[in-house]
């Protein structure tokens, strides 16, 4: 469902991990492992995200740590939208 919202594959992978998980925390190459996409690619969608303010960075030591941004304006509604639009792709798949 998202797919009609979010037409980057990359992208939308990123927000569904951090939309339903904003305490988590990950650098490039952990969030590459954990979505299984290139991290070049997760680069490019995380820079567009942080400019956009869902994404926020933390540096710890040399490393850029990327986390939701809890203060975005609409977190919770996309929140919403990502649990939604998975519980109707999980129902689609089982009829």
């Amino acid at each position: 469902m998202l797919e009609v919202f979010i037409t980057s594959r990359v992208r939308r992978k990123i927000v569904v991990v951090y939309a339903k998980y904003p305490d988590f925390k990950s650098h490039v190459r952990g969030l590459a492992k954990l979505i299984k996409e290139d991290p070049g690619n997760i680069q490019r969608e995380l820079k567009r995200l942080v400019a956009a303010g869902f994404i926020k960075i933390e540096k710890k030591g040399g490393t850029n740590l990327y986390a939701a941004n809890k203060s975005f304006p609409i977190l919770r509604e996309l929140q919403a939208i990502v649990i939604k639009s998975q519980k109707i792709s999980k129902n689609k798949k089982d009829n």
